[in-house]
């Protein structure tokens, strides 16, 4: 790759610095085609910079846990002294970059032949802060066996609080710090988890970089001390400019753009498969390269120990420039940093997006699979195999109804959706592209005469749904009705995801919810049940934010399910929680469990088998459902046969696989309960049936259990 010599840089700081009178200092760094800014002075100069710093240390202040009458506090004053004698602002002996700080070795090793040239953090001066965290923009997570709390916490709704009391810091870059605290997305808790965000504050015009300290946290975080400090630093560094407020797809944002990198073996699939995105990080939890956890689990990545004063501190690895544009004149050829093995290949490009399949995508559609569908010609046992079939791709990209396996027993066909066209309340649904309609309608009749149940799913990801005006409830029962009866489905599946139907400021007790959404819909459920009979099929699929979430804390997304599951408990044919739209949560245990494990769905499927305190309140208990009303979410791409198969043999048998830490409150399992809902049915035909001919199978060989 050719490009700029270091020469030409000194011609490209002029603009930028002066565009950013007062701020942080930055430099760009041009490479082919791609023009970069990292944080610092042009190593073509030399000399040493020292960034004034101001270092807040953040008391987070949680509505809706209290201790001795009091709001529950994570302070992370207490962690200002270990801060400031760690790498971040102390000495250490790097094996590249020298004796200096942290982020002065990251940038020598970028650029190494920059002799005499550091940029250094100036000791800083300490302001703390105290935000209070409303019910419904975090909760607290406390391990029974060992104390130790974690919170996880709106990281929009932090950055903006901090900066209302926090003026202008001209010259300085905010470094502030909470306590045992990981953070979630764009106000939605199922995009979960980061340990922290950087950039410039748009509102105040703050450059910032918010982490957490890591002191006494639960056993299952990984990572220690100032490693998640580290990590926001480092990307800082690599991209000052970066706005954290600003996201979305097709949206141009500030900072660096690079080549779309593929997320190396090593770092798991995310929210966008294998594709790492364009930025310094990953999209919404900023994870680096180096990061191994799974989506919405905790960060996880290994650290290097740096040991100072008999003092152990954990460092993060991270991708320096040459990993995501190339060796290039004037770059080192180290990949990562402190650990220039962490990273031993330069980033894969990510394979650009092809278009939809079928006819108009004009992509050729997934080949058939490979094997054949398993039979299902045993006699019923109350135990059901349920998916979604996606019927919203472009012509010819999705399978005809009746070619759905027969180990499916409930088909949930994907979306009707809130017409914006039309009065609140109401809902649209059109026959799948390339489908004729009748054709449509009698694939339904058909897998019904073979005694499997056809359902439509209302809503899906990203539809926001509302029904605060009781004067529209008959515009949502009119429209339900009208497309169930038109097209023959035994009943409705509630897919309303967040932020749909969040709990009012004031809403507190489930069992008499005030928050209109709630209470209309409520009402129009009952309605349809009203009009359509006993026979009327209702079930609920909520995220994991709206039935678990409700264990540790009740408000906004958190629990916003529960009240309408109780109150239609009677009606209600059965629930199956997205096990995958979820983050982290505690079990009846008291001890905190991650997202795809067998432990995890152990865990959060007794929540509504046994009961649970709603809130922590035990004046509030969620009473339980029966086990054959109840089922588990899985998402194909997200997890594997044998972890599906396993959750299931654990929950209905109470037979628990190896190294299994959640112990079932009822050990004998609930041999009633339905069984497991995936999304979708489209991609397990396309991986060749690898769910439904394993679980399937499974779940009808059980016993009858009704």
């Amino acid at each position: 790759m050719r490009i700029k010599s270091l020469s030409l840089l000194f011609l490209l700081v002029l603009p930028l610095c002066c565009a950013h009178a007062q701020s942080v200092p930055t430099f760009r760094y041009a490479a082919g085609q791609g023009s970069y800014t990292l944080a610092g002075r042009d190593p073509a100069q030399g000399g040493t910079t020292t960034i004034p710093t101001v270092l807040i240390p953040i008391a987070l202040l949680f509505d809706a846990k209290k201790t001795a009458g009091r709001d529950f506090i994570m302070d992370a004053a207490p962690d200002v002294t270990r801060v400031l004698h760690s790498p971040v602002f102390s000495k250490f002996a790097f094996a590249a970059g020298g004796a200096t700080q942290y982020a002065d070795a990251m940038l020598r090793t970028t650029f190494p032949r920059a002799e005499g040239w550091h940029t250094l953090l100036g000791q800083p001066t300490v302001r703390p802060a105290k935000i209070t965290i409303p019910a419904g923009y975090g909760y607290i997570l406390t391990s029974k066996k060992t104390g130790g709390s974690l919170a996880i916490v709106d990281i929009e709704f932090l950055q903006k609080e901090l900066f209302k009391q926090l003026p202008r810091q001209e010259g300085k870059l905010v470094i502030a710090i909470t306590h045992n605290t990981t953070y979630y997305a764009e106000g939605d808790a199922t995009l979960c988890c980061s340990w922290g965000t950087h950039g410039v504050d748009s509102a105040s015009g703050n450059t910032f970089v918010l982490g957490s300290y890591l002191h006494g946290a639960p056993t299952v975080v990984e990572d220690g001390d100032v490693q998640p400090l580290t990590q926001q630093l480092a990307e800082f560094i690599n991209d000052p400019l970066h706005d954290p407020l600003v996201h979305g797809r097709n949206v141009r944002t500030a900072g660096n753009t690079f080549p779309g990198w593929t997320r190396p073996a090593s770092m798991r699939p995310g929210d966008q498969g294998g594709c790492g995105g364009t930025g310094v990080a990953s999209a919404y939890f900023l994870l680096e390269p180096t990061d191994t956890n799974p989506k919405n689990n905790i960060p996880a990545s290994r650290p290097v120990v740096a040991h100072a004063d008999g003092v152990a501190y954990h460092l993060q690895n991270v991708a320096l420039l040459p990993w995501y544009i190339g060796v290039s004149d004037g770059l080192g050829s180290a990949y990562s940093f402190p650990d220039s093995q962490a990273l031993t290949d330069p980033a894969k490009p990510c394979p650009a997006r092809g278009g939809r399949s079928g006819a108009r995508g004009g992509v050729p559609a997934p080949p058939p699979p490979a094997v054949a569908p398993g039979p299902n010609s045993g006699p019923q046992n109350g135990h059901k195999l349920i998916g979604y079939w996606a019927g919203y791709g472009a012509a010819g990209s999705t399978i005809p109804l009746r070619e759905v396996s027969p180990q499916w027993d409930i088909i949930l066909v994907a979306f009707s959706t809130p017409d914006r066209n039309a009065p609140e309340g109401t809902m649209q649904f059109h026959t799948p592209a390339g489908l004729d309609t009748e054709q449509f309608k009698a694939d339904i009749a058909y897998l019904k005469s073979h005694g499997r149940k056809v359902m439509i799913s209302l809503g899906g990801g990203g539809q926001h749904f509302t029904l605060a005006d009781p004067q529209r409830v008959p515009n949502y029962v009119s429209s339900v009705t009208r497309i169930v009866t038109e097209y023959g489905f035994d009943g409705i599946d509630i897919d309303f995801e967040s932020p749909s139907l969040a709990i009012d400021p004031g809403d507190t007790d489930f069992k008499h919810p005030t928050t209109p959404s709630i209470v209309n819909l409520i009402s129009a459920l009952r309605q349809l049940s009203d009009h359509f009979g006993p026979g009327f099929m209702i079930s609920l699929v909520p995220e994991g934010t709206q039935i678990p979430s409700g264990y540790p804390s009740y408000g906004g997304q958190f629990g916003s399910y529960l009240a309408i599951t109780y109150a239609i408990r009677d009606i209600l044919s059965f629930i199956d929680v997205q096990d995958y739209n979820t983050p982290p949560l505690e079990g009846l245990d008291g001890e905190i469990y991650q997202p795809g494990s067998v432990d995890y769905h152990a865990a959060m499927t007794e929540l509504l088998l046994h009961g649970f305190h709603v809130g922590g309140d035990p004046q509030r208990f969620f009473p339980p459902l029966p086990p054959t009303k109840v089922a588990a979410g899985f998402l194909t791409g997200d997890t594997t046969p044998l972890i599906v198969s396993q959750a299931m043999e654990y929950i209905i048998t109470g037979k628990a696989p190896a190294g299994t830490n959640y112990k079932l409150r009822e050990p004998r399992g609930y041999p009633g309960m339905v069984g497991a809902m995936f999304w979708t049915i489209d991609a397990d035909r396309r991986g060749n049936y690898g769910f439904s001919n394993v679980v399937g199978p499974q779940l009808h060989g059980y016993p009858v259990s009704r």
